[in-house]
């Protein structure tokens, strides 16, 4: 199957059912099939080629969308942009992705009109909003000119769906290329995880850029649902739209759950009568938040652990398994869960050789919905693939009933409100500080995220440097999510013989008490 095909499909049999909604904006599947062939067109119409890149740039909207699907009839790729991330990291990105078009919400054309012109295969820009703005074009002035019929485009399962970016130690962005058949693979195993029916609501809030949101929302058009969407996170908002919009099911983040038992005074007062399911990844919940939303919210949760690399989902903690978590088994909730559909799990040694269970290694998987490979980095596809295995570098162990426990990292990432963060991206801007010898950034624990980027520094000699220094230093250097939250100052860092920096020892003191050193997966 290709992306498009479910909506093709439903706009067919149900094109009055509603498909998105965001505000006081309705379209229907008859209009976002009509709207998805017209953009399509328009793509063809630029010169692009099957297999050519287009780049976007926003925060939700209906029109980002309706771009997966364009791009997937006119056999082109997406390439989604954090847009929480620093200029030089979109520079390098799309330096890398080679996009031909890039398209932009008009809040952030003026940054891009900043480093445009060093963008070497960006051929058209185009704002997605009424912005008007010199040498941007209209994105809704531009695909009025097409037809509505589908362009004729040959378009087949193991053509590239879009290019998602997602970095390793090195700190160098790589771009994960996920192929229609990977994508609509997982499509198909969370909506079946879900148990997703046709006509109901899901709330998307998570932003579209993110491997954890992107898929979810094609679960709910290939079964023929409505996307609710919303630009930002606001827990209020989130909230009344919970309540009051018939919403079925939202996928959150734990730290957006946290934000609306905390944060909306009402939420308890509240009555969610058509939510059926809270789907949450990017890290496991904390005991104490989950039995407070169960109360709150009264419905099904669903957990899932899994990677940019995976398309999203590996396994899936269900809502019987949440149940039974707590009410008998206070231990399965530390679990990622069970396999998901057409997945198999294994536990290896650094030989690659399977491990009984209840022993920790590498956490390795072979499914339907893996990457093609990192785009251009054969060496280091083949390495992460290996004997067709996808290695997670993740450490965990299986149970005898097979749920899937995640304990640490073999790679050095942190998770931190679902989003990765790379240290050698923070190491790299702190050695610029004249006054740093050396540093080591490290995820410690924390309440509402997860995890939250400290700074562990070395001075040199002589010199003087306030936290708070250190802090405003890395302001504007980096994306708010990277930015550290605290420093603290020590004599050394600790090495191994080869003279790496032994994170483990650094991060151990922070995580003392606590079974799992991971909080994300």
């Amino acid at each position: 199957m290709r992306l498009h095909d479910s909506l093709d499909y439903w706009a067919g049999v149900r094109p009055g059912t509603e498909f998105a909604v965001q505000g006081e904006r309705r379209l229907t599947y008859r209009e976002a099939l009509d709207t998805v062939n017209r953009l399509a067109n328009a793509f063809v119409a630029a010169g692009l080629r099957a297999g050519d890149r287009v780049a976007v740039l926003s925060k939700n909207n209906i029109e980002y969308v309706l771009l997966y699907f364009a791009a997937s009839k006119a056999g082109v790729a997406v390439v989604p942009l954090n847009y929480r991330l620093a200029v030089p990291e979109w520079t390098y990105i799309l330096d890398d992705a080679q996009p031909r078009i890039l398209i932009a919400a008009g809040q952030y054309l003026a940054t891009i009109d900043g480093f445009r012109s060093k963008l070497e295969t960006v051929e058209r820009f185009v704002v997605s909003d009424a912005v008007s703005l010199a040498g941007w074009e209209n994105l809704h002035e531009w695909l009025s000119k097409e037809p509505d019929a589908p362009p004729e485009r040959l378009v087949n399962d193991e053509s590239d769906a879009y290019q998602m970016y997602t970095s390793g130690t090195t700190g160098r962005p790589k771009g994960a290329v996920l192929t229609h058949r990977a994508v609509t693979a997982n499509v198909d195993q969370i909506g079946h995880e879900l148990q997703l029916e046709p006509a109901e609501r899901s709330l998307v809030v998570a932003p579209l850029f993110h491997a954890g949101t992107v898929p979810s929302t094609f679960s709910c058009v290939s079964r023929g649902g409505c996307l609710y969407i919303q630009e930002t996170f606001d827990p209020s908002e989130v909230v009344r739209a919970l309540s009051e919009e018939r919403i079925c099911y939202a996928v959150l983040v734990p730290s957006m759950i946290q934000a609306c038992l905390v944060g909306v005074p009402d939420a308890a007062e509240r009555s969610y009568d058509s939510l059926r399911l809270v789907y949450y990844g990017a890290s496991p919940i904390a005991e104490q938040t989950l039995r407070r939303a169960m109360d709150v919210f009264r419905c099904g949760f669903v957990q899932s652990y899994g990677m940019t690399e995976a398309t999203q989902s590996l396994t899936f903690l269900s809502p019987t398994d949440h149940r039974r978590g707590l009410d008998e088994q206070p231990k399965l909730l530390l679990s990622a869960g069970l396999p998901a559909k057409g997945t198999e799990i294994r536990i290896v040694d650094e030989n690659d050789a399977p491990l009984p269970n209840g022993v920790p290694g590498e956490i390795v998987a072979c499914g339907p919905q893996l990457m093609r490979g990192y785009w251009n980095r054969p060496e280091e596809s083949a390495e992460v693939l290996r004997g067709g295995w996808l290695h997670t570098g993740d450490i965990g162990s299986m149970d005898d009933e097979g749920y899937l426990y995640v304990q640490d990292r073999l790679k050095d990432m942190i998770v931190s409100g679902g989003e990765n963060v790379y240290p050698r991206v923070v190491e790299d801007v702190l050695f610029r500080h004249p006054a740093i010898a050396d540093a080591a950034i490290i995820g410690v624990p924390d309440e509402r995220w997860g995890e939250t980027v400290k700074a562990v520094v070395v001075l040199r000699a002589g010199t003087t440097v306030t936290e708070e220094e250190i802090l405003g230093f890395c302001r504007g250097k980096l994306g708010g999510f990277e930015l550290p939250r605290s420093v603290d100052f020590v004599d050394a860092l600790p090495r191994n013989p080869s003279g790496k920096v032994l994170k483990r020892v650094v991060r151990e003191p922070y995580w003392i008490g606590r079974d799992r050193r991971v909080t994300g997966a």
